[in-house]
């Protein structure tokens, strides 16, 4: 049985969200690209609420935007029977989730994605956190939303960088646990994708894995392929003006090394790595990664919450469609990693 509730939406009305009708008090969270494009969709169906908004961007999953959220529930009166609805992408859904899991010990929260990406992967799982320093989602807990919305047509909404950002975490579904589905996604250009066919697919995929292991003790590692060197390219370039990449983005180019890190250690073939990397190269082009940025990278990966002490723990493919968990790599074949996605 599914730990988590998801509810398919082909449209939005007011018996969409009757059971938040049962709380004390609703806040629904937004940011200035939710309240423009996707609050209007929903706003007259909802029930009495206050709306809470932030700011966009992974700059801002912070302590600090946390501390407004928190500030927003207390001065609005907010009871331990209160609720959010998260609406809005990763961002949002978790530094959202986690402001309502530790208000007042916690309070319910619903999950509204509107991007690709929080769909296909971040609001499904429990796993909440905001950033802290450039370490991300270094400070969160594990936590089921009580029901994650998904309208598809959100989507229709977002800028094409936003959907290929969304779109690597469809590819990364597909790499640890379906290669059929591999074959028929990477046969066509993302503009030929049917996206809202897609979402479903990557959903039940996350959706078991986390079921049979939703604190991530063991299979839920294997959904963090690509993540090692990708966190740790993201977080390097947040800050470095005109660098700074989506997080899709940065994955893109961490399932490549990682896959480069699989031949060395688990098996799979260069056919398949060339096979991999052909397609993510096609869909995302190449982004440059200097010299000097490879000494930066270490002190990053470090800190991924994979790791046992400072040994550096990976999720890597046997094959495509089949990812093992807690290989121990050195930095040194983890520079070679970043080194060869480089060299394309």
């Amino acid at each position: 049985m599914s730990i988590n509730k998801v509810t398919f939406l082909n449209s939005v009305a007011t018996s969409t969200f009757e059971e938040l009708v049962s709380y004390t008090n609703l806040a629904v969270i937004v940011d200035e690209n939710t309240k423009r494009d996707c609050y209007p969709i929903v706003q007259e169906y909802l029930p009495s609420h206050i709306l809470i908004e932030i700011e966009s961007g992974e700059e801002n999953k912070t302590l600090t935007t946390c501390q407004h959220i928190w500030q927003e529930l207390t001065d609005a009166g907010f009871d331990r029977k209160a609720a959010v609805l998260d609406l809005g992408g990763g961002v949002i859904g978790d530094m959202g989730g986690f402001c309502a899991s530790t208000y007042k010990r916690g309070i319910d929260f619903w999950q509204m994605p509107t991007t690709l990406l929080s769909q296909v992967d971040a609001s499904v799982g429990g796993k909440l956190g905001i950033d802290f320093g450039k370490l991300k989602n270094h400070i969160g807990v594990f936590r089921v939303p009580n029901n994650v919305l998904i309208y598809p047509s959100f989507i229709k909404t977002l800028p094409a960088n936003e959907l290929r950002s969304g779109f690597a975490e469809v590819i990364k579904h597909c790499l640890i646990q379906d290669a059929d589905h591999w074959k028929t996604v990477s046969s066509k250009p993302l503009a030929d994708q049917d996206l809202e066919a897609i979402i479903p697919h990557s959903i039940n995929i996350k959706d078991k894995v986390v079921t049979s292991d939703p604190t991530e003790k063991g299979l839920r590692k294997i959904l963090n392929f690509g993540h090692t060197v990708g966190h740790a390219i993201e977080s390097y370039l947040l800050d470095i003006p005109g660098r700074k990449l989506l997080h899709g983005e940065a994955i893109a180019i961490g399932m490549i090394a990682e896959a480069w890190l699989s031949t060395k250690f688990t098996g799979l073939t260069t056919v398949e790595l060339i096979e991999i990397q052909s397609y993510i190269l096609r869909v995302y082009g190449k982004v440059e990664i200097k010299e000097s940025d490879l000494q930066h990278l270490y002190s990053y990966l470090l800190q991924d919450k994979k790791n046992t002490g400072k040994k550096l723990s990976f999720s890597l493919l046997n094959k495509i469609g089949d990812c093992t968990y807690d290989q121990f790599i050195e930095w040194n074949d983890i520079e070679e990693s970043i080194r060869y996605y480089m060299s394309l």
